[in-house]
C-alpha cells in the first residue's frame, strides 16, 4: 500500500473529518499532518487535547495496519497515554510515529507531534491489539 491508498482509506471517517494526512512511512515509521482550524479548538482558543490523541491514535494505529494482512487481522488500539507539552493554535501538526515494541499480538508506538517551528506539542504512546479475523463476528 502506498501512501496515495492509505489516505484513499480514510476518506469518510474521522481522519478525513479531521483533515489528517499520511505523508510518509517505512517499515517502523509512520508521517502525517494536520492542518490546525478553529474546529480543532477548545474555549481557550488552542488545539483540543482530543485532537491531539486522535492524530497519536491514528499514526500508531496505521503503522500496524500497514505490518499486517487486514484480509487475516484485525488491529484495535488498545492504550493511549498522551501528555500535552505545549499549545499550538495555527499552522500545522507534524505527526511521527516510532514502533517500540513489535510482539505476536501486541505493537506499541511512541508518537511525537509537533509545530511548524518544530516546536514538540505532544508525545503519546500508542498500544495497538492485533487480533486474528474471526469470521463469524466479522458479520
Amino acid at each position: 500500500m502506498n501512501v496515495e491508498e492509505l489516505n484513499r482509506v480514510c476518506k469518510g471517517t474521522l481522519i478525513d473529518l479531521l483533515n489528517i494526512q499520511f505523508t510518509g512511512y517505512t517499515d517502523n515509521t509512520v508521517e502525517a499532518v494536520m492542518p490546525i482550524t478553529p474546529e480543532l479548538y477548545q474555549p481557550m482558543g488552542v488545539v483540543h487535547g482530543g485532537a491531539l490523541i486522535a492524530l497519536a491514535e491514528t499514526v500508531g494505529s496505521a503503522g500496524s495496519f500497514l505490518q499486517v494482512d487486514p484480509e487475516q487481522y484485525h488491529v484495535l488500539g488498545s492504550v493511549v497515554n498522551s501528555q500535552h507539552l505545549a499549545p499550538a493554535r495555527q499552522g500545522t501538526l507534524h505527526a511521527l510515529a516510532r514502533q517500540v515494541v513489535k510482539i505476536e499480538f501486541k505493537h506499541v508506538w511512541d508518537v511525537e507531534i509537533r509545530d511548524d517551528e518544530g516546536k514538540l506539542i505532544s508525545i503519546s504512546r500508542v498500544t495497538n491489539s492485533v487480533k486474528p479475523r474471526n469470521q463469524e463476528a466479522d458479520r
